[in-house]
């Protein structure tokens, strides 16, 4: 199983060129997650209580509202590329999290409760959903990294995140109860915002503030976007049982995905990021659903969905060799845009 089989089953799982749209796309509204629009903007649009900006993680708008303010508060280190932030690579973090949303995979999948469902409470994330659970992971864990490093500036308040109803020991609260708990996660988020922020520093020399290199920030962003995922998947093996087998599986074959998108440095920009959810399944998937022939999907969603699936065997078969081999090959800038091209091309090819 070589490299060049592996590129070919690794592309398919990624979206033609962020070039097929044009510059004017970038407003339209099916290009945000659900509801951006009413997400609050900026930390002070969060509530007060007892001198702490009081969040809610287990509301998807509060959630959103978190990504809102970190891709305003890293706006300006992206302008040189694209308009109206659209170069930002934050973006992929509210875009992923706003197809779970669309897609019901934020609610409970125990059936026990109302959390997330239309005629219950819409906007409730479930503790018992392992989607919104690792997603916790890629939203509170970078805010709080960003929070530490100092991306918001002073704040006049603490920052507190409010505990689910159930399940609470999964998750933390606040910078200093994620730093406790999990500090060299916490260190790789911080890690990215501080290479953002040191910027600013050379700036003053440069005269532009987007003096760094894309891909060493994107080579951080995913150092730490794996690095949760990696910090999350096992303690979150419990929550799968509530979901179909198929199901199930998607969110493994997901999870070892991320890992060989990462190691291309992938730009998860709005555009580039948009269009690759198009690929992905855009309901859950329950008992009956047999790759590849899932009527309701289109062919390219079964063909992902499939490759998906062969990765992860493979990589599993292997003992995690051929993320290996992946990494050694994406290793150098030359190769990683290689990687990308290849990922880029292929579906239109």
């Amino acid at each position: 199983f070589g490299i060049h089989a592996l590129l070919v089953v690794t592309v398919t799982l990624s979206p033609v060129p962020a070039a097929a749209l044009s510059e004017n796309d970038v407003t339209g509204e099916d290009v945000y997650p659900p509801l951006w629009d009413l997400a609050p903007a900026n930390l002070l649009d969060f509530p007060v209580k007892d001198n702490k900006i009081v969040i809610n993680a287990w509301n998807y708008q509060d959630r959103l509202g978190v990504y809102k303010s970190l891709l305003s508060a890293s706006a300006k280190y992206f302008d040189a590329f694209g308009p109206q932030n659209s170069g930002n690579i934050l973006w992929g973090l509210p875009l992923q999290h706003g197809w779970q949303f669309r897609t019901g995979r934020l609610a409970d999948p125990s059936g026990v409760t109302s959390c997330g469902y239309e005629n219950g409470e819409p906007l409730c994330q479930s503790a018992r959903s392992w989607w919104s659970s690792m997603n916790y992971y890629l939203s509170i864990i970078p805010f709080l990294g960003a929070v530490e490093a100092g991306l918001f500036g002073q704040l006049p308040y603490e920052v507190e995140i409010s505990p689910p109803e159930e399940q609470k020991d999964d998750f933390c609260y606040s910078v200093k109860d994620c730093w406790s708990h999990m500090p060299k996660l916490m260190d790789d988020w911080k890690s990215f915002f501080e290479y953002l922020l040191s910027t600013e520093h050379k700036a003053v020399s440069s005269g532009s503030l987007s003096s760094f290199k894309l891909d060493e920030a994107l080579g951080l962003m995913w150092k730490a976007h794996t690095s949760s995922i990696a910090y999350a998947l096992p303690k979150f093996q419990g929550r799968l049982k509530y979901l179909s087998d198929p199901e199930a599986n998607f969110g493994e074959d997901w999870a070892n995905a991320v890992d060989f998108i990462a190691a291309t440095h992938f730009s998860t920009n709005l555009l580039t990021t948009h269009e690759f959810q198009a690929f992905l399944p855009q309901r859950m998937l329950v008992e009956g659903d047999v790759l590849p022939s899932i009527s309701d999907f289109s062919p390219e969603q079964n063909k992902v969905l499939l490759s998906m699936r062969a990765l992860h065997k493979v990589n599993k078969l292997t003992g995690g060799l051929l993320l290996k081999l992946w990494q050694k090959a994406m290793s150098t800038e030359a190769g990683r845009k290689i990687g990308r091209e290849l990922i880029e091309s292929l579906p239109s090819s």
